[in-house]
């Protein structure tokens, strides 16, 4: 008898673990951008800046499962102020598939009238996970730091009981989706609002059209494009390559 109380204890445990993780949703981040800072030293800006928000906010989805990740523009946001780089904001058009089983993201990339179709193995980075725990859209997230493009620290957040390792843009790489991304040399953050389920219009629709490259040579395409633009030429290779 107690053998059989043993197993029904475990099966029912084993049940609420399972029901405790989330497999599969819809994730809406909201991208804060402090416009102020980003054009900091840029005397054109300094003439209106009075004239311009401090921060910019634009909304991307995620739909997600176990398998795979895509990552788009989400709802736009009426304002009265257009971007002062123009009709859009950074990376604003930015479409990312993953392929977690495969490890292979695919990511379409507009920029200016060109638009890059990045066909790649997905970025590896080496985080650190630090001291640091807060709640986000209702999940408990733990802290991580990383770099890429040699010098550009990422700080991120990731639920553990989303074990999807994935996030916005072409971030992943974590045990759990992260919630909460933040860049403090493109004074940008991205965090989750909210989690919803997935429903039948949300489709993994992977990005087909565009000029192919690897990461690497969007890199130094953009270099060579905009080698005369000075710090702001760098910055902007960082926004094409995140």
């Amino acid at each position: 008898m107690k053998k059989y109380l043993f197993l029904i204890a475990a099966v029912v445990l084993a049940q609420q673990s399972i029901a405790q993780f989330v497999m599969s949703g819809k994730v809406e981040y909201e991208r804060k951008m402090n416009v102020h800072a980003q054009m900091e030293g840029n005397d054109w800006f300094e003439k209106f800046k009075s004239n311009v928000p401090k921060f910019n906010s634009t909304y991307f989805d995620m739909i997600f499962d176990t398998g795979r990740t895509l990552y788009k523009p989400g709802r736009e946001v009426e304002t009265t102020t257009k971007p002062f780089w123009g009709a859009s904001s950074p990376a604003s058009e930015n479409i990312v598939y993953n392929s977690l089983a495969a490890k292979k993201v695919t990511a379409l990339k507009a920029i200016y009238e060109t638009k890059f179709l990045v066909q790649d193995s997905m970025r590896k980075i080496d985080w650190k996970e630090k001291d640091g725990i807060r709640t986000i859209a209702g999940h408990q997230c733990h802290k991580a730091v990383g770099i890429i493009c040699d010098s550009v620290y990422v700080v991120a957040f990731y639920a553990e009981d989303i074990p999807v390792s994935s996030g916005p843009e072409m971030f992943g790489g974590l045990p759990g989706l992260i919630l909460e991304l933040a860049i403090p040399r493109l004074h940008t953050t991205w965090t989750a609002n909210k989690i919803d389920l997935l429903t039948e219009k949300d489709e993994f629709k992977i990005p087909e059209k565009g000029k192919k490259v690897s990461t690497k040579e969007l890199q130094e395409s953009i270099k060579a494009s905009f080698s005369d633009w000075g710090k702001n030429a760098t910055r902007y290779v960082w926004w094409t390559v995140i």
